[in-house]
């Protein structure tokens, strides 16, 4: 999630910098400082916008720079647990496939990556379904939930679990109930168990009545006779 926030911070200026317009130099000092870093509070500061309402400088004892109080604005992306995002595959290994969807990169681990066994094809390089033949490769386009968020200091040590394994999210133009009936499809014209395939089925299980034997006339004449 994208948002900008105002921060209060006390900021150093070197005296080399002190000669210039100060609201020019506080906010070169924070672009170089800021950006770029992860807090688990703000998030990732992708950019420092504006530096204003600058305070009254303070000198200390033994420091030739001056500290400076100022409202200082920024960009940030914080990503939620469970929130939906897109981004394109910028890597496929055994183990998964990255996503950029931000100045970071979420982690989709091969378990997560469709409802199918998969198998990875190094000459993609990518994944192919052995079910549907979906396949996933380097540049597609996602869409995908986060499962898992661990932010320190920086991009390099920060982690995004990724999940595609729900409705609606993979690749664009995969569709979860075609991918479902694709699946069922494959397991039509099985025999059921017990049953073997092409064995005509007898009168008896088709629901037909027994043919009826027909005794010959004669023999029923005789009986009569020996009767009377």
């Amino acid at each position: 999630m994208y948002s900008v926030v105002k921060v209060r911070e006390k900021v150093r200026v070197p005296p080399k910098l002190l000669g210039g317009k100060l609201e020019d130099s506080i906010l070169e000092i924070v672009q170089e400082g800021y950006e770029g870093l992860v807090d688990d509070e703000v998030g990732l500061v992708i950019a420092i916008t504006k530096a204003e309402n600058i305070g009254e400088g303070k000198v200390v004892l033994g420091d030739g720079a001056a500290y400076y109080e100022a409202d200082i604005e920024m960009l940030v992306y914080k990503p939620l647990m469970h929130e939906v995002v897109e981004g394109n595959i910028s890597e496929v290994t055994e183990f998964g496939a990255f996503v950029r969807i931000s100045p970071i990169e979420g982690l989709i681990h091969v378990s997560q990556i469709m409802d199918d066994f998969i198998n990875y094809d190094a000459k993609l390089p990518g994944f192919v379904g052995k079910k549907t033949g979906r396949k996933l490769t380097v540049e597609d386009e996602v869409i995908a939930r986060i499962v898992t968020i661990s932010l320190k200091g920086n991009i390099q040590n920060s982690k995004i679990g990724l999940t595609m394994r729900q409705p609606f999210l993979g690749k664009e133009g995969w569709d979860k109930k075609d991918e479902k009936e694709a699946v069922q499809e494959k397991g039509k014209g099985k025999p059921k168990a017990g049953e073997e395939k092409g064995k005509p089925k007898t009168d008896e299980e088709k629901g037909k009545p027994k043919a009826v034997e027909e005794k010959p006339a004669k023999k029923e004449k005789e009986k009569e006779k020996s009767r009377g």
